[in-house]
């Protein structure tokens, strides 16, 4: 005789209350401007199946704008992206590409990697 349990996904544990405060597990990050955050550009293929994707890192904005700044890049290079955390990661090798248009919106930017 087995016994089977009725697991309920809307009757979970939830210690600090509902998720419908979102608004508060947000992060506080400020939006510093461009000329003060030191941008490193690097493309790589681990961990990606042999793919060469070009990895941004050092922002320090908020989702939203960095979403936008995303957005903008994308079609600068006229591929996919996707945001992890605070990375920008642009679909294929687009260094030199990136290096220029973040520069001309005031970031500081260098590559990184060989």
């Amino acid at each position: 005789m087995s016994s089977k349990r009725n697991h309920s996904k809307s009757m979970a544990y939830q210690e600090f209350g509902h998720n419908s405060n979102s608004e508060v597990f947000e992060r506080g990050v400020p939006d510093i401007p461009p000329q003060q955050q030191n941008i490193r550009i690097q493309a790589t293929r681990s961990g990606r199946k042999g793919k060469t994707v070009t990895v941004i890192t050092g922002f320090q904005h908020s989702p939203d704008t960095l979403n936008k700044l995303l957005k903008q890049l994308k079609n600068k290079c006229g591929s996919g992206g996707t945001m992890k955390n605070d990375t920008l990661e642009i679909q294929g090798d687009h260094r030199d590409k990136l290096l220029t248009v973040l520069g001309e919106l005031g970031y500081k930017v260098k590559i990184s990697g060989g």
